[in-house]
């Protein structure tokens, strides 16, 4: 064998020793994004789970207010009507996703808001129960996301690295999607007194 086919040889072992090794980190990544976005599904299903035991604690208080009952039913079915599976967590998909939970955290404000001026409500055992659950499973949710966005961010910087992105694109590895803050939250609050 010529010495120039053995330089050839060892080059293309080596690429393809990189190769493999790349594809490899970013399978790891890939499947670490999965699993924090089962974590962010499974406390967003929390949630949802809790919205009925709500709804049906609320429509025991007399005379209570049924469009906030009808808007919070609504925004359930339109969030969890979004199901995106972890290879589908593009920005806009993410976006979507977002966008329809922020309406169901909205309506949730409202009914709360709304069953303040319900002394009897406030006062039975089962809505301080679930409203001391839903307050928990939201901070849950905040903790899931802020574990996505890091694990989705430290993938998306392998995938955008080079020469990673050369087998990134070869092999079909996308950016993902982040959670990013709502446009109502853009807007401080105005407080006067």
């Amino acid at each position: 064998m010529s010495r120039t086919l053995i330089i050839v040889v060892v080059i293309a072992i080596a690429l393809g020793m990189y190769g493999c090794s790349s594809y490899n980190g970013l399978v790891e990544k890939d499947t670490k994004v999965e699993n924090s976005w089962a974590n962010v599904q499974t406390q967003y299903q929390r949630r949802a789970d809790l919205i009925p035991n709500l709804v049906r604690t609320v429509q025991g208080a007399a005379n209570f207010e049924k469009s906030t009952l009808t808007a919070v039913i609504q925004a359930r079915a339109n969030a969890t009507g979004i199901n995106l599976n972890a290879d589908q967590l593009t920005p806009e998909n993410i976006q979507k996703f977002q966008a329809a939970q922020d309406q169901l955290s909205g309506s949730l404000s409202r009914l709360l808001a709304v069953a303040e001026s319900y002394p009897q409500l406030r006062a039975t055992q089962n809505f301080s129960e679930l409203q001391a659950q839903l307050e928990g499973t939201e901070n849950r949710i905040t903790v899931a996301r802020n574990d996505f966005n890091g694990v989705a961010t430290s993938y998306n910087q392998s995938v955008r690295s080079f020469p990673n992105n050369i087998f990134a694109g070869i092999f079909g590895f996308a950016r993902k999607g982040l959670f990013e803050a709502s446009k109502a939250a853009q807007n401080a609050p105005t407080v006067q007194f």
